[in-house]
């Protein structure tokens, strides 16, 4: 399956890997040069850059991948079906509930293991 993946990426997409890996580097590297800057300018300048590094990525065959699996992502995220706040609470309660009670357990098991340790050694 990988050899089939390679087989289908173009040379222009290593180009166009390399032009978004120039541009991602070129806000690091611009946002450190032009430090006198107010940083509004800075942040708007990077943010420029790294949309249009996104979005040249997605041309690619690999960014276009990735763009359909977030969208499928996104359409199975819809189908879920969360808890109400009801269920929630009481979930919660049930854990901290359980976690009081663990806890009181491995108290009365250290307090008896320690005791007898104690009578042990004197």
């Amino acid at each position: 399956m990988s050899a089939e993946n390679n087989a289908k990426t173009s040379p222009l997409d290593w180009f166009k890997w390399l032009v978004v890996t120039a541009l991602l580097g070129g806000a690091v590297v611009g946002n450190y040069m032009y430090s006198d800057f107010p940083i509004l300018y800075r942040v708007l300048g990077v943010v420029a850059l790294m949309l249009a590094g996104l979005g040249l990525a997605v041309t690619t065959e690999k960014g276009a991948a990735f763009w359909q699996l977030l969208k499928e992502a996104n359409i199975e995220r819809r189908k879920v079906v969360w808890p109400t706040r009801q269920e929630t609470t009481q979930t919660t309660l049930i854990v901290v509930a359980f976690v009081f009670v663990a806890a009181l357990v491995l108290w009365g098991v250290d307090s008896l293991l320690s005791l007898i340790i104690s009578s042990l050694i004197g």
